[in-house]
């Protein structure tokens, strides 16, 4: 299944949701050029936020299509093709993190706010009403805020990119972790927590 241009390269684009997705389903080649023509940029960016790592980044999204194209019939016609497709890719880049050599992980605990005996904070920062879901929005801070992100400990950093990045539920971010909702609510918590404290000192700087 390659990913070819049509003569003119226009006829991608004038199939519609629907169409696009009865080609899928019935495995029609030019649907999938299409798909992946349309899609291959989002999925990659989504595959790279994930893994970190251009190559594998690459590997996983190649995978997502030739899942996809495996299971075709399973797509139900009430889903978006997006939406069908951008759980598979999810999926497959996070297997290539379960398969990934286990190393020992960095504990959050050094990450997230400290408070004196009185319950205040050890430091001392100002006001900021932002939720780090809505910071992560802005696109002035996007290149800052995944840096950021980046420093938060693999199961938390995934935790956090399944539910405000990519918009998975609680449900959904358990099942496609393999864990229970209730530790996805604990992690993402934490790790929200730990990306407040790190963000903490730039946004006291940009209000200073």
């Amino acid at each position: 299944m390659g990913v070819t241009q049509p003569a003119g390269g226009t006829i991608s684009f004038l199939m519609d949701e629907a169409a696009l997705a009865a080609g899928v389903k019935a495995g029609d080649e030019q649907a999938f050029e299409t798909l992946i023509r349309t899609q291959g940029g989002r999925l990659l960016a989504t595959a790279r936020r994930i893994l970190g790592n251009d190559d594998e980044a690459r590997e996983a999204v190649h995978e997502g299509f030739i899942s996809a194209y495996r299971a075709r019939g399973q797509f139900q016609a009430h889903s978006k093709l997006s939406t069908w497709l951008h759980r598979i890719v999810v999926n497959a880049a996070l297997q290539k993190l379960r398969v990934r050599k286990r190393r020992a992980e960095d504990a959050i605990e050094d990450l997230l706010p400290r408070f004196l005996p009185n319950g205040d904070h050890t430091e001392r920062f100002v006001a900021w009403t932002e939720s780090p879901e809505d910071t992560v929005a802005r696109r002035e801070t996007t290149e800052f805020v995944r840096e950021a992100i980046d420093q938060l400990p693999e199961s938390y950093r995934t935790v956090l990119l399944l539910r405000d990045i990519e918009g998975l539920t609680t449900e959904e971010s358990a099942a496609a972790l393999q864990t229970t909702a209730n530790a996805v609510k604990i992690r993402l918590h934490r790790a929200r927590m730990a990306l407040r404290t790190i963000l903490a000192p730039h946004f006291q700087g940009a209000s200073a």
